[in-house]
């Protein structure tokens, strides 16, 4: 970290807290700088600054990491809920460090969801300029045909709110329900189900296989699997920083190689060089 940076920031990279979180717990004084109590979180910090929470010291940030998580049904994205429902944190092993989820999956809704230690690099991939195309399984209650799922490939307007155009295509029928496959780019509260609503079918199981180049693959309801780092950096092209971190370099390129002068050919003895 070559230069200084917010202390709630500090103390999400380090994976104590969300920012958030962090400023509650200044607000509270229960973070410490180099032996003061701070009660602001309007304070900058560098690597040689001290920095404690609850009186144990905060460690060097980690690298950004990234996993997979076969979300199951039933359970809320979010740290917490208001209703007391259980959440997609509540059931993660216990030794995976503090992560956050890379957009949602509603509480109806399985499948793959991508966890991080990294705000930047949750930022990073949920920006709608990265264009990822994310991949659902999705099972309808009806007949669909190509005609009705058309106006999904056009874009719709649903009361009043624009949805770009998606990819849907029918599998099969199967029985009263069809399955389709469904792609899209953006990530608007509940998209596919307002969208198909629109369209006369109901949704009666999502089911996110992938996002962007990462896929759910094997994994099984439950399962946490973490990306290798030569994938997080071949798949995402990271070659500088990332929040603070040196994720890749490129190798120094050699220069090229001079070639020798040719030597000229000497004189023949005997004879005057001609001018």
């Amino acid at each position: 970290m070559s230069e200084p940076e917010r202390i709630a920031k500090r103390l999400s990279r380090a994976g104590i807290a969300s920012r958030r979180e962090a400023e509650r717990l200044i607000e509270a004084g229960r973070v410490t700088v180099n032996g003061k109590v701070i009660d602001s979180p309007a304070l900058n910090v560098t690597e040689a600054d001290k920095i404690t929470v609850d009186g144990k010291a905060v460690g060097e940030a980690d690298r950004p990491r990234l996993w997979l998580y076969h979300k199951p049904t039933g359970l809320v994205t979010s740290a917490s809920d208001e209703k007391g429902r259980q959440t997609v944190f509540d059931s993660l092993p216990a030794d995976l460090p503090r992560v956050m989820s890379v957009g949602r999956l509603d509480i109806n809704s399985e499948g793959l969801l991508l966890l991080t230690n990294d705000g930047g690099l949750k930022r990073k991939l949920e920006l709608p300029s990265t264009g990822w195309l994310r991949k659902y399984r999705v099972r309808v209650k009806g007949a669909p045909t190509e005609a009705t799922l058309e106006p999904l490939r056009k874009g719709l307007v649903i009361d009043g709110e624009r949805f770009q155009a998606m990819e849907a295509t029918l599998d099969r029928q199967q029985g009263a329900n069809a399955w389709l496959t469904v792609g899209l780019r953006e990530g608007k509260n509940r998209e596919i189900r307002r969208a198909m609503t629109e369209i006369g079918l109901d949704v009666n199981r999502l089911i996110r296989v992938s996002y962007g180049p990462f896929r759910l693959g094997t994994l099984k309801a439950g399962e946490v699997e973490e990306i290798k780092p030569r994938v997080l950096r071949d798949q995402l092209g990271l070659e500088a920083a990332v929040e603070g971190h040196a994720v890749a370099k490129e190798k120094p390129k050699r220069p090229p190689m001079r070639k020798k002068p040719t030597p000229r050919p000497l004189d023949r003895p005997g004879r005057r060089p001609q001018r």
